[in-house]
């Protein structure tokens, strides 16, 4: 369990500056809705240590080091985690849920590997999630059920399923289509700890078999995607989408590959 102490070292004006965020801190929905989108724009959702082999914690003070100190990015139990730490440092009102993540999965109703948070400011409650490698909501969505909700170019909402609860949903070509599903049930920083260890460990892991990197840009994001060469092995594809289309980028040598994470994502991986 995490120390006081260990709590003591974290810095929220530390994190603040890790994600570029000079704004207000005044408890408001306008705050939180700039938090949110300042977290995706600067720290990436990423699996390289986990592919790596290493073994993650997700105590705070440990995704703190990782995250503010060394600059680095994770996934939704690391970054979620994280960021519902700050807000509550902050005085928000924060809860935590499990969720399904289902965008792209082959089955209906794949096991819970989610973490989010819900956030309860002005009157209002409103989903937050900066832990998602695809297109997913730059602000925190008002948790109000079938309000279409547009953001730039992109547009989200939530919907009942009358067996996987809350789903939230955005437009993907022409047609709404399911990023990930949560109940209401109440969890705990413990109740993470045993699929996050699946996640780890696991054989059929999704993150212990593909390389993803993803952040957002102003115009647009940068990702990383497993590709396999003209001899059929397998590499890092670096792409950048903007408005004008896509580039990419396949690096030829470790040197170039480790280039790319720092030009792409900020990240330098341990030596």
């Amino acid at each position: 369990m995490t120390s006081n102490l260990r709590l003591e070292s974290c810095s929220v004006q530390e994190y603040l500056e890790r994600i570029g965020y000079h704004g207000p801190l005044d408890g408001s929905a306008k705050t939180l809705s700039a938090l949110q989108e300042a977290h995706v724009l600067t720290v990436p959702y990423e699996n390289l240590d986990i592919m790596n082999g290493k073994y993650l914690s997700i105590e705070i003070p440990d995704v703190y080091e990782k995250v503010v100190v060394k600059r680095r990015g994770g996934y939704c139990f690391e970054l979620n985690g994280l960021f519902a730490w700050l807000l509550r440092e902050l005085k928000y009102d924060v809860t935590e849920y499990y969720g399904r993540f289902l965008f792209g999965e082959p089955v209906d109703i794949p096991m819970r590997r989610h973490r989010i948070s819900r956030v309860q400011v002005e009157g209002e409650i409103y989903i937050c999630d900066v832990g998602v490698g695809i297109p997913a909501p730059r602000q925190p969505l008002l948790f109000q059920e079938g309000l279409e909700q547009k953001q730039g170019d992109e547009t989200y909402r939530l919907v009942r399923d009358p067996i996987l609860g809350w789903v939230v949903q955005f437009i993907h070509k022409g047609q709404w289509d399911k990023i990930y599903s949560f109940t209401e049930d109440v969890q705990y920083p413990i109740d993470f700890e045993m699929p996050h260890h699946w996640c780890l460990t696991h054989p059929d892991s999704i993150f212990k078999n593909f390389n993803m990197a993803y952040i957002r840009t102003t115009d647009g994001r940068k990702t990383i995607a497993d590709v396999e060469d003209g001899e059929g092995k397998k590499v890092q594809e670096f792409r950048t989408f903007t408005q004008k289309g896509i580039e990419t980028f396949i690096p030829k040598t470790e040197e170039e590959y480790r280039e790319a994470l720092q030009r792409y994502f900020g990240i330098v991986l341990d030596q």
